[in-house]
Order: C-alpha cells, then sequence, then structure tokens
C-alpha cells in the first residue's frame, strides 16, 4: 500500500490507506485516543479505540507531540456534529488499523504552534529545523517558490536565457568586502565569492548573448545589519542595446505582473511607479528609500517609486573619491565629457536606477559602461594606478575592445522583495537557513575553527591578534 498525503484522505472513503508524517497534538476521551497527524499537506484525524489489539492500542498510548509515525488505517466519516470545517479533512477521520514509530521526539526548545515571533531569535535559528515546522515559514517558502518561478517563466517569455555563472570568482573592489577562499593547488592565490555575477553578465553581453537572467547567489562581507546576510538571492538580469527606460519598464511590468497573479489581495498604490530623483528623495524624504504610502497600516498597500539621478562619486572617510553604487555604471551621457577629462567630478550624475517598496531597496541597476576608456577614468578617478587597473580590471577592459554593446541591468533582491509581499519584519522570514545579523550560522556553528591539516595544505597559518 503506498503512502498518501493526509489532504487526500478524503478521497479514500471507506478504505483503507497508509499516511505518515508527525504527531501535531494527542487527545483522549475517556478510552479513545486522538492523534493530529500533520504531513506537508496538512493534518489528519486518526482515532484509536480500545477494541484494537492491545499491542497497537498500547503503542498508541506511549505516543508523543513531534514523534514520526505511519499509520495504517480506515477512512471514515466523523459523526455527525463533530466535523471540523477549519481544515481540508474536517469531515473524515482515520480509524487506526496499525501504528508504527519512526522516531521518537525530544520535548520541542519552543512552541512551534504560535507564528514564532515571540521566541528568542538566537534560539530560532539554533533549531532552524524545528522552527521551518510552523506554517507561516512553510508559506514563506511556498510563496517564494512561486514568485521565482514567475520571474524565471515571465522572462523565459521575454526571450532572455538563464545562465548560471561561476560562484569561485576574482577579488575585485564592488562596494563591500569579499569573501577569500584559498586554494591549495594555487598556494598564497585566492579566489573570491561574487558580490554579484556584475563582470560575468556584462561578459555575456559582449559573448552575443544579448538578453541574460539569473537567480544568483551573492556574497558580501559586511559590518553587521539587522536586515542584511552574508549571502542572499537576486534576480540577476542584462540587456544589450538598451536605454534606461526599457529596463525600468521590464523590470515595472515584471512587478505588476507577479502581484496581479500570485498577491491579488495587494493594492498598488500607483501605476506606472513615480520616479524621484536622488536631490529630491533626499530633500523631501531625507532618504533615497522614502516609503510613499499614503497608509503605512494597513499590509495589502505597496508604493514602489524609481529614485535616478545618483551621484556617480561620494568622498569616503579618508575623503577619497569612492563610487556611489558599483564602478561598471556609465554616466549621463551629458558627463561624459566630464568623466574622461576627471574634472567636475562631484557633479557627474550616473544612469543608476534604484526601485523601492514600502521604503525598501528591492533593486538597482543602471546602463553601463562599455568603453574601455570610460571605465578606466572611473577606477583613475578612485584612485587606482594603471598597473593596479589592469591586474584587477585587465579581462574587462581587454574584452571591451573586442565590439563591446551598449549594455545595462538591473539586480532585484529576492528576499527583500518577500518580506515586503509577505509582510514580515525582516529578510530571514523568507530565507530557509539564514545567518545572525553578524553572519553566524548557530544551527551549524559556522564559521568554525578547521584543523592544522587543513590550514597546512592551504599554506596557510593563523596568527594570535
Amino acid at each position: 500500500m503506498n503512502r498518501i498525503l493526509t489532504k487526500n484522505t478524503p478521497n479514500y472513503l471507506e478504505k483503507s490507506v497508509r499516511v505518515s508524517g508527525w504527531v501535531n497534538t494527542i487527545r483522549s476521551h475517556g478510552k479513545i485516543i486522538f492523534f493530529d497527524l500533520r504531513d506537508r499537506s496538512g493534518l489528519v484525524q486518526v482515532v484509536f479505540t480500545p477494541n484494537l489489539k492491545p499491542e497497537i492500542y498500547g503503542l498508541a498510548q506511549k505516543v508523543k507531540p513531534e514523534w514520526v509515525i505511519e499509520i495504517t488505517g480506515k477512512v471514515s466519516p466523523r459523526p455527525k456534529g463533530m466535523e471540523n470545517p477549519k481544515i481540508e479533512t474536517g469531515k473524515i477521520e482515520l480509524r487506526a488499523q496499525n501504528l508504527e514509530i519512526l522516531s521518537q521526539a525530544k520535548t520541542l526548545p519552543f512552541s512551534i504552534e504560535t507564528p514564532g515571533y515571540e521566541v528568542n531569535e538566537e534560539k530560532r535559528l539554533e533549531y532552524r529545523y524545528l522552527d521551518l515546522r510552523r506554517p507561516r515559514l512553510r508559506k514563506n517558502l511556498e510563496m517564494r517558490q512561486k514568485v521565482i518561478q514567475f520571474m524565471r517563466e515571465f522572462l523565459i517569455r521575454e526571450e532572455f536565457l538563464e545562465i548560471e555563472t561561476p560562484i569561485l570568482t576574482k577579488s575585485t573592489p564592488e562596494g563591500a568586502r569579499d569573501y577569500l577562499v584559498p586554494t591549495r593547488l594555487q598556494p598564497g592565490k585566492f579566489y573570491a565569492l561574487p558580490q554579484s555575477p556584475q563582470q560575468y553578465k556584462q561578459l555575456l553581453m559582449v559573448s552575443g548573448i544579448e538578453k541574460y537572467f539569473q537567480i544568483a547567489r551573492c556574497f558580501r562581507d559586511e559590518d553587521p545589519r539587522a536586515n542584511r546576510q552574508a549571502e542572499h538571492t537576486q534576480l540577476d538580469i542584462e540587456i544589450s542595446f538598451v536605454k534606461q527606460e526599457e529596463v525600468m519598464n521590464l523590470v515595472e511590468s515584471l512587478f505588476i505582473s507577479l502581484i496581479k497573479k500570485i498577491y491579488p489581495e495587494k493594492k498598488i498604490q500607483k501605476i506606472p511607479f513615480p520616479k524621484i530623483t536622488y536631490q529630491k528623495a533626499m530633500e523631501k524624504y531625507g532618504t533615497d528609500r522614502p516609503d510613499l504610502r499614503k497608509d503605512k497600516t494597513n499590509p495589502y498597500f505597496l508604493a514602489f517609486c524609481w529614485v535616478i539621478n545618483f551621484p556617480f562619486f561620494k568622498k569616503d572617510e579618508k575623503r577619497r573619491w569612492t563610487f556611489t553604487h558599483n564602478p561598471f555604471s556609465a554616466p549621463k551621457s551629458e558627463f561624459m565629457e566630464d568623466l574622461l577629462s576627471r574634472k567636475n567630478i562631484k557633479n557627474i550624475l550616473t544612469t543608476q536606477y534604484d526601485i523601492v517598496a514600502n521604503g525598501l531597496e528591492v533593486g538597482g541597476g543602471s546602463i553601463r559602461n562599455h568603453r574601455p576608456d570610460a571605465l578606466e577614468a572611473v577606477f583613475e578617478i578612485i584612485g587606482y594606478e594603471k598597473e593596479e587597473i589592469k591586474n584587477k580590471f585587465g579581462h574587462m577592459l581587454r574584452a571591451f575592445e573586442y565590439g563591446a554593446p551598449s549594455h545595462g541591468g538591473i539586480a532585484s533582491g529576492i528576499d527583500r522583495l518577500l518580506a515586503v509581499l509577505q509582510n514580515e519584519p525582516n529578510i530571514r522570514e523568507v530565507i530557509a537557513f539564514p545567518k545572525t545579523g553578524d553572519s553566524r550560522d548557530l544551527m551549524m556553528d559556522a564559521p568554525s575553527k578547521v584543523s592544522e591539516k587543513q590550514l597546512k595544505e592551504l599554506h596557510l597559518k593563523i596568527l594570535p591578534r
């Protein structure tokens, strides 16, 4: 007899079936024992009566919540007046004929009956495999899959090609610290985990791909922040021969279609999305991520906007020029001569565009610099010597000498977007196995020390502080 899901038990009325799952709750009424058995599809009520074989009935008396069991039983209508309209299987019950205990469970460190917000978050992350038993988190993961699947199908219809890019890559400055990976075969040299697929997707444009996308993993070694993760997932898009408005229109259409299909209960405040210059956003709202909702108490309200006309450069804490977003953006066309001549630097505006939802940046992109002389000018402005530019970015400059198309793109943060759509307070609630704000994995106890043998193989030595 094959196992069936609990939600399908009503289809087998008056027949014997086999179900497996976790014991959600246990109730006794006299000598009759009731289990609510839980699997990924829902719940079904299981009934044990004293007329069962003594060994089966005796075993049922020993079962505790969260034990994993397998039941064979007959699907029967519930007694009149005992139906439960709150669950799919509320009109039937499973009258047990056999019981097998697959595994026992210790008492859980916290209740999984509640949404979980009241539980200490570090404890939840330490026991994340238990935390994920909550219906709320299961729902978040289901919606994550639906959102990603919609994005993928939308872009494939638009003739985009999905391409995976490497995880082990070269360390280059892109706005955050790299995670470095030592290599045993090339002692003293390091890979870096990608902060984004930025350079690869631009090289794909040189390859003639023209329309690329990827559900990409990105890694950034940043200082602790409550709503950031060391690794996150983004929808990465790049298009050849494209203007700024075309990229923005594509993403806007994608988001509107996605919400209409998957979140029909949500209301977008204004379509098309308003466009605000960086200067106006800072003057009026004091932030480049303005929350434009007219009613911030309504969880079904979504206020999107675009922020454009960002400064290309800013001064860092050492009063040196650095880029505001990434060095691969192109300036607005009217500032190209200023960039090439390295003058009027503070007034150069870039083609960067950010998309904001309810006060959170959920995406950002730009038209790229596809001219090697312009890209080299950016690196010189931020303080790189010519030899250093060649060492770090020679592969990009060389590629651009072989017929690079104009191109642009955007990366949308899937975790942040989902947190907004699911009305969650932070992105950890929509990630299966998140880390703490300071990038620790409490469940796996990572990062952790490695053996002296491993360090020796990598030609590494840990120095005392």
